[in-house]
């Protein structure tokens, strides 16, 4: 049975992924800063918790000497948004929303590297808004954008395990729910801004990681869920 860490498996797209990936028979670890949200969750589903703050190196090593009897594959779907204008930016929040996204990614790669079989992957999580410049998405736009070259130059540093990021739209996981009344107005301007009509489905970002799971001659790509998003121009 393979085995799948996925960080920030706790919530939203990380524990769908984690849910889909149990469902599919696959021996899975849930991931998260907050523990007791990872072991509720993998009680829930059965599967093992670990705790995992990307802004915490010590936690990642911990985490990997506790797996050093071998993983398949890990995704990663950390983040720490800091969505503001450079005017605003705060050097701490600007760090740490690179650390979630970039910084922590790479240091797991150092700390899995040894554990990670050969035949393995290793799946980011980027996002359109680093294709669709905007006001107060800088930081979020950047560290996106950043995630396709750590795909690459991942892929090519780990090889032959390889290494792939996804980078959805807007999409309907359950982080919106916070938006209360205005969530649906949000929906309904991304799907508007789509080639295909509408906004995105959790099964739509699942499929596509599980696809990637599986796809053995696929390394160093982004892979875009978005509706064609990037291609709407008006």
């Amino acid at each position: 049975m393979e085995r799948i860490l996925v960080i920030g498996g706790a919530r939203a797209l990380g524990a769908a992924v984690a849910r889909r990936a149990k469902k599919d028979g696959y021996d899975v670890v849930v991931g998260a800063r907050d523990l007791a949200a990872a072991e509720a969750l993998a009680s829930e589903i059965g599967a093992t918790a670990v705790r995992i703050d990307l802004q915490d190196e010590s936690t990642i090593a911990a985490a990997a000497d506790r797996l050093k009897d071998g993983v398949d594959h890990i995704v990663t779907t950390g983040s720490a948004p800091h969505d503001v204008r450079a005017t605003e930016l705060d050097r701490d929040k600007l760090v740490a929303a690179f650390t979630a996204k970039v910084v922590g990614p790479m240091l797991v790669a150092k700390h899995f590297a040894p554990v990670l079989r050969p035949t393995g992957s290793m799946v980011l999580f980027s996002g359109v808004v680093g294709w669709r410049p905007g006001p107060g998405s800088l930081v979020k736009g950047v560290t996106n954008g950043a995630l396709e070259y750590a795909a690459r130059h991942l892929a090519a540093d780990l090889a032959p395990v390889r290494v792939n990021a996804v980078s959805p739209g807007v999409v309907d996981s359950g982080s919106w729910d916070r938006l209360g009344d205005k969530k649906a107005a949000l929906l309904d301007k991304s799907a508007a801004g789509t080639l295909v009509g509408r906004h995105g489905e959790t099964d739509d970002v699942v499929d596509t990681v599980m696809w990637l799971l599986r796809a053995g001659f696929v390394s160093g790509e982004t892979i875009h869920i978005e509706g064609g998003a990037r291609h709407k121009t008006a």
